[in-house]
């Protein structure tokens, strides 16, 4: 039997995006020429609320935060190091600062875009965003999660980072707090996998006596559902960004238990070399196969 796809987040993200646009006259979208022809349709209905600024990333987010001081609800887009990276001065000032809300939504995650070089890499976004306050984070791991929290972002006026990858679950899961995938035992190791780390930590932890536990949303992060749902003293997390970007979340809601703690991520370092998103997971131990030892081993330890 052929298994289906999932569906691209991208693809959804402006189907969902255009959908916001024709029901709510406060959405706004912004781009700097990236992904600007998939809202071609769009800017034909709504030629005062699809705005792309060309190649100026400083200008993008600074005119997001203008039309958000209007009273519109700004969604902004690009690649992820264009997004946060480039402009992140105006991230701090023209949107922290200031006390007025958008909707980031970045593509191309830690190296979905790997031929393309180390421009469009970006493993630290995630914690470059963190360190701001007041940001809601999210890494969907399926099309579903990411129109999910689309949506429910495009309610209210706070801040809000979305990152977008290639890499998907088979499934869609909860985008509120934690969903436990394989229940724990007690005295169990656990496995928390963050977005689409997902299904290569379930091909890992086959037949391994490990709970596996779920997240989308890093920012806010329920610790009470993690408390609840880790009944053991050693937790692994899998996050497909920076290693240990999640760190202080994780330690924070456990601080009152002895714990050991493992991180599994993208590694601090620079790879020199081009080469294809799954060469890049395997170069950093995030494949199944590399997860599967290095989970093993952190269990036995």
């Amino acid at each position: 039997m052929t298994t289906l796809a999932p569906p691209s987040m991208r693809a959804r993200f402006t189907e969902t995006t255009t959908t916001l646009l024709d029901i709510d006259r406060r959405i706004v979208v912004l781009t700097a020429d990236i992904g600007a022809a998939g809202f071609a349709e769009a800017r034909r209905r709504h030629p005062d609320r699809v705005v792309n600024v060309g190649i100026r990333e400083q200008l993008l987010v600074g005119a997001a935060a203008g039309f958000a001081m209007e009273g519109f609800r700004p969604i902004v887009h690009s690649y992820a190091p264009f997004l946060v990276e480039r402009p992140y001065e105006q991230i701090k000032l023209d949107l922290g600062h200031q006390g007025v809300g958008a909707i980031l939504v970045s593509t191309g995650a830690s190296f979905d875009a790997s031929a393309e070089g180390r421009t469009h890499q970006a493993p630290a976004d995630v914690a470059i965003v963190s360190a701001l306050p007041d940001w809601e984070i999210y890494t969907p791991g399926h099309a579903d999660e990411l129109d999910e929290i689309l949506r429910r972002s495009a309610r209210h006026t706070r801040n809000v980072y979305i990152r977008m990858s290639s890499e998907s679950n088979v499934a869609p899961r909860s985008t509120v707090g934690i969903e436990v995938v394989r229940r724990t035992e007690p005295g169990q190791p656990a496995v928390l996998a963050i977005g689409p780390a997902l299904d290569p930590t379930l091909e890992a932890t086959t037949g391994l006596d490990v709970g596996v536990l779920y997240s989308s949303s890093v920012k806010p992060f329920d610790g009470a559902g993690l408390r609840g749902a880790v009944r053991g003293t050693s937790l692994v997390v899998v996050e497909p960004f920076l290693e240990a970007t999640t760190a202080g979340l994780v330690n924070e809601a456990l601080a009152d238990r002895a714990m050991r703690y493992t991180y599994l991520g993208v590694q601090d370092r620079e790879l020199r070399h081009y080469g294809t998103p799954l060469e890049h997971q395997r170069a950093h131990g995030l494949d199944a196969v590399s997860l599967r030892n290095r989970i093993t081993l952190a269990a036995r330890s």
